[in-house]
């Protein structure tokens, strides 16, 4: 077995991609995923998994049903299972997202931006 520290930095640099998450790294059921959101997501939820977004750049916005939530580099915000949710971005925002690996991307919606098969970096 290898251990290896993980640079967010190289990491994001390999890709361009919008709302396409990409494990790097899995513990304990969980993936520790990246991603880099522009522009609206859509309205979902998930059934059986609570969602961790953690800002790394940018600043991103999360629409729930009674407020809007917007985190700054740094900040992070839990979305527990069941709870309705719609994540957008005005400009490139660079996230860690930490999930069950079951997680799909849209949750209870399929559609264009549904990512069954994602990449591993």
């Amino acid at each position: 077995m290898s251990i290896e520290k993980v640079s967010l930095n190289e990491k994001f640099a390999r890709f361009d991609d919008h709302w396409s998450p990409k494990i790097i790294g899995a513990l304990n059921g969980q993936h520790v995923k990246i991603a880099k959101l522009k522009g609206d997501f859509i309205w979902h939820h998930h059934e059986d998994e609570d969602e961790l977004f953690l800002v790394i750049n940018g600043i991103l916005h999360i629409a729930l049903k009674e407020k809007t939530l917007t985190l700054h580099p740094g900040e992070f915000v839990i979305i527990p299972k069941g709870v309705e949710h719609k994540p957008y971005a005005e400009e490139e925002v660079e996230v860690l997202l930490f999930e069950p690996a079951t997680t799909l991307n849209t949750g209870n919606t399929t559609g264009p931006l549904t990512k069954h098969n994602l990449d591993v970096l």
